[in-house]
């Protein structure tokens, strides 16, 4: 029984340490307002225009978009919101069918596929919010992938807004330096940097403040936890990664120790 309430324990606290989207990004409060911001001003104000989204893994850019998407939808309701991860695409230009068909488009082969794209997101219609994670992936030689989707939000009577994420902070400067060129050329930036140490530990304790009865991880070894990995890559993924593998170590142990116990009345 005593094994049964602690497991019931041990197994909630894994739970509440999972990668999942927070109800509120603690130490987030400023990305979340201006993705807030750059969503109501581009898809409600209907102002075509692209945004990109830079920071390492772990920092919160798909969570706390995925949050703000989640609190905007009745909001959004009334535009189209597509939201691709180019991780899961075959190749760079693989992303032009798959918009395609989150579209409702025939789909169609070569030059007449972008062209049919372009089509559609200049016709008349409700406003089209392209979210791309990883998208680094569709770097490409001679960078025309990244190049056709960005120009797609300048295009006279353009309907897209477009959200790009990825962990390089250089991306644009790198592959789309000619944008710049353009008078409303360039993208927004906002940048994700690493969790603080004092930021790591407040995700920590608000996660298993949500785990009823006493802590199963101490407030020192859940700062020791903050502090290390704040170092190495402020990484929020990588700390509740660390304190869900101490809740197994500790899970194991006391299993051990009650499968061990001698039972009472001299039972075999």
């Amino acid at each position: 029984q005593l094994f049964r309430q602690e497991g019931t324990c041990y197994q909630q606290v894994k739970q509440v340490l999972h990668a999942a989207v927070p109800d509120r990004l603690q130490g987030r409060e400023r990305e979340t307002g201006i993705l807030q911001q750059f969503l109501r001003e581009h898809v409600l104000g209907r102002r075509p225009g692209s945004l990109y989204v830079s920071g390492a893994p772990g920092t919160g850019k798909t969570a706390c978009l995925s949050r703000v998407l989640l609190d905007c939808k009745d909001e959004l309701a009334r535009s189209k919101t597509v939201v691709l991860n180019c991780m899961a695409l075959g190749s760079p230009q693989s992303v032009f069918p798959a918009l395609a068909q989150h579209l409702g488009l025939p789909v169609v082969t070569g030059r007449e596929r972008i062209r049919s794209l372009e089509k559609h997101l200049t016709a008349q219609g409700p406003m089209v919010l392209l979210v791309l994670d990883e998208l680094d992936q569709l770097e490409s030689k001679g960078q025309d992938v990244l190049y056709t989707l960005f120009e797609w939000p300048q295009l006279p009577s353009s309907r897209l807004v477009l959200v790009g994420l990825a962990n390089a902070l250089d991306l644009t400067d790198r592959s789309l330096a000619r944008l710049g060129a353009h008078p409303t050329g360039s993208p927004q930036l906002l940048h994700f940097p690493p969790y603080t140490k004092e930021q790591l530990t407040c995700i920590l304790q608000e996660r298993l403040g949500q785990v009823a009865g006493d802590p199963v991880l101490d407030s020192a070894a859940l700062q020791f936890c903050a502090r290390k990995v704040s170092a190495v890559s402020g990484d929020a993924r990588k700390a509740l990664d660390v304190c869900r593998r101490a809740v197994e170590v500790v899970e194991l142990e006391v299993r051990g120790q009650t499968l061990l116990k001698p039972l009472r009345g001299g039972e075999s």
